[in-house]
This record gives structure tokens, C-alpha cells and sequence, in this order.
């Protein structure tokens, strides 16, 4: 009798593949740097509007480690598991974020994927209407970092499954 494997992936997946380098040792000052900017971008922003930004920038990069993270910490300070679950389906499951998410949301879309080359007006304006000047501008900082470290976890293919909620703060 033969037994099939537990979890096979298709060829070619991140997980079949320890991570390719350590990044922060071989880069510190940059990774430090980073530390920096990402705590720049939360101050002054709501964290749990901060969680769903990066959560949904990261699935959309599909940066695994960050998925991990991002969930670990939003469930930690009180997010719903079912907000979380939902999130990949926002636009479908709209009735589960305030306006102000939803208007979060779809400019992390836009600036994550820049499909065109550029964040559509309409989308940009949605979002002017729900945050002053300085909360937009945090916003966008939020959504840029994100991306910035999705690109490091999915390059260097950061293994997700390891992450302590918390873990990372000074």
C-alpha cells in the first residue's frame, strides 16, 4: 500500500525552498532602515486599518511570510478571524469594513498593482474623501512600505509559519 505525501507543491513554489539568504544579517543598515520607515508610516495611523493594508498589499504580492505576520498581529490585537478571512473577497464582502476601510483598501489595490501605470482618479478620490491630507499621506506611506518589504519576503523567499505576534517590536 503506498501513502501519498502530506503537502506536495507543485515544482518551482517558494516552500519547497528554505530561504535564499539572510537578509537583515547581510544588510543591517538597511533592514534597520526599513524598521524605521515602517514605523514612520504606523504613527499617528489606526493600527487596525494599518494591519488590513498590509495584510492585503501582502496577498496580493503574495509575500507568504508577510500573510503570516500580518494575520498573527491583527488577530493579537483583537481583529476577527472572520474580517481576516474575508479580506482576499473585500470587494465581494464589503458589509465586513467600514467605508473608510473599503476606501483604504482599493488604493492599496491600485498603488500595489499600478495595472495601468497609474492609481485611477476615481480611486484616489474615494480615498481623499475619507482621510485629511496627513492621514492620506500616512496611508500611502503604509501601502509603500508594505510593498518594499513584500518584495524582500518573495525575493528571498522568507518562510512564513515561524512568526510570534509582536516579535519584531522594540
Amino acid at each position: 500500500m503506498t501513502t501519498m505525501p502530506q503537502h506536495t507543491a507543485p515544482t518551482g513554489h517558494a516552500h519547497e525552498h528554505g530561504p535564499r539568504l539572510p537578509f537583515a544579517e547581510l544588510v543591517p543598515d538597511f533592514y534597520r532602515a526599513m524598521v524605521r520607515l515602517d514605523a514612520a508610516a504606523a504613527k499617528d495611523l489606526d493600527p487596525t486599518l494599518y494591519h488590513l493594508i498590509k495584510l492585503r498589499a501582502s496577498q496580493i504580492n503574495r509575500c507568504a511570510f508577510c500573510i503570516d505576520m500580518h494575520a498573527k498581529d491583527a488577530l493579537a490585537e483583537g481583529e476577527s478571524v472572520e474580517r481576516i478571512v474575508q479580506l482576499s473577497a473585500w470587494e465581494e464582502s464589503r458589509h465586513f469594513y467600514t467605508e473608510r476601510e473599503l476606501a483604504a483598501l482599493a488604493l492599496t489595490e491600485a498603488v500595489t498593482v499600478l495595472t495601468d501605470g497609474f492609481v485611477p482618479d476615481e480611486v484616489y478620490a474615494k480615498a481623499a474623501a475619507h482621510f485629511d491630507e496627513t492621514e492620506l499621506a500616512r496611508v500611502i506611506s503604509a501601502i509603500t512600505v508594505i510593498n518594499a518589504w513584500n518584495r524582500i519576503g518573495v525575493t528571498t523567499r522568507m518562510t512564513p509559519g515561524h512568526y510570534v505576534p509582536g516579535q519584531y517590536r522594540k
